[in-house]
């Protein structure tokens, strides 16, 4: 895992929100930023209020679209396709 000193705060925080994202895959953070997912979890439980962190942890460990090989196979996205605006 890159330290957090390394992490700009712009991929700091891209990292977090798609941690919080439910279809987001922690599979598709390492993809793109090399953290597997005990990594997250130590960066959310340094960035996040302990209280936020508990909170993700529970809604994290029964989503199964969090983790690729507990997904359904007719899930092929990693977010919804309202989520990010189009202009």
């Amino acid at each position: 895992m890159p330290p957090k000193h390394q992490l700009d705060d712009a991929t700091l925080s891209r990292i977090i929100e798609m941690a919080w994202e439910d279809r987001t895959p922690f599979e598709a953070i390492e993809k793109e930023y090399g953290l597997s997912q005990d990594h997250v979890i130590k960066l959310m439980r340094g960035e996040l209020k302990p209280s936020s962190f508990r909170l993700w942890r529970k809604r994290t460990a029964g989503r199964t679209t969090k983790h690729l090989k507990l997904r359904s196979p007719e899930i092929n996205r990693g977010y919804c396709p309202t989520q990010y605006k189009q202009r």
